[in-house]
């Protein structure tokens, strides 16, 4: 790559994923800024934009060199009120959108965009394998029609002629956010429990393996179209939870959360822990990337090893 093409924009700059990717993207030598609805935007140069009303800083796509677009309000705070499902649609496609336009219609030098997309775009698949060509679920599955509806929004910018990678990103593992800690909490505590009937697959990712497959996908021009962004080695829940609570030194002593009783607290939200998602990572791996946590006990080891020294 050109020591030139240094500048990534990026969206969603202060979710879980966008903070330790800005990180990583300083440490190897980039520019960063973000895109925010806020003036002030901590460490980060920051050009203004608000997707709800469509404006942008004109700014903003003039700077980049790179786009990545991972800005969508958090799918598991709160619950699925109507207003709450339109708010998690809205700020994904409306904002995608917004680059779109921007990109269709301003000068700019920008070489790549990557967006964001999740392996929910499949919806509950028991424990078939699902690769890139798997169709999505049906637009009755929530989760299913986000993505969807997600990845059309950047399917605009590659009819544009702009290099596009969409990335199906599964469960980030973090100790800074996202699910981990909280599935991690009632195991520290030596109140682990499976959930539903625990046979359902979770395809996870540890956060820096995601990171520096975006890098990737970013610096490599052979990287184009969908991408599962997950790790070679997917795990039932009931198999999640005996793992961290081994890496923890905690036993599991509590029986299983029932479906029911997951619908009854979390509503439509239960989706996200009971749908079963059995997600390769063949395409990636063929492609040449390489992952520093293929398996689940390394990565949780990562976050807590030194927690329990």
């Amino acid at each position: 790559m050109k020591p030139s093409l240094r500048k990534v924009l990026i969206s969603g700059g202060r979710g879980l994923i966008g903070m330790r990717l800005s990180e990583m993207l300083i440490d190897a030598g980039y520019e960063v800024a973000h895109l925010s609805r806020q003036t002030s935007h901590g460490h980060y140069c920051s050009f203004r934009w608000d997707p709800a009303t469509g404006q942008i800083d004109e700014a903003a796509i003039r700077y980049a060199d790179f786009i990545v677009n991972l800005a969508g309000a958090s799918v598991s705070e709160g619950k699925w009120t109507e207003e709450r499902k339109q708010d998690i649609m809205a700020s994904r496609v409306g904002g995608t959108n917004l680059l779109a336009r921007e990109l269709r219609e301003k000068e700019h030098h920008v070489k790549a965009f990557i967006s964001a997309s999740a392996i929910g775009v499949y919806g509950d698949a028991d424990d078939r394998l699902l690769t890139e060509d798997t169709p999505p679920a049906p637009a009755d599955d929530f989760l299913a029609d986000v993505s969807t509806q997600w990845e059309r929004a950047a399917q605009q910018v590659q009819e544009l002629g702009i290099r596009t990678v969409i990335t199906r990103i599964g469960i980030v593992l973090s100790d800074e956010g996202g699910a981990l800690p909280t599935i991690a909490r009632p195991v520290k505590l030596g109140a682990g429990v499976v959930l539903g009937s625990g046979r359902q697959y979770m395809s996870w990712v540890h956060i820096d393996d995601a990171c520096r497959l975006i890098i990737q996908t970013m610096e490599d021009a052979e990287w184009q179209g969908t991408y599962n962004v997950v790790a070679p080695n997917p795990v039932t829940n009931k198999e999640f939870t005996a793992t961290l609570a081994d890496v923890l030194h905690r036993p599991l002593v509590l029986p299983k959360v029932p479906e029911f009783g997951l619908k009854l607290v979390m509503g439509e939200m239960s989706e996200i822990v009971l749908a079963s998602q059995r997600v390769s990572a063949q395409k990636i791996m063929a492609q040449g990337f390489q992952f520093e946590y293929p398996q689940l006990r390394g990565a949780l080891e990562s976050f807590y090893q030194k927690e329990e020294e």
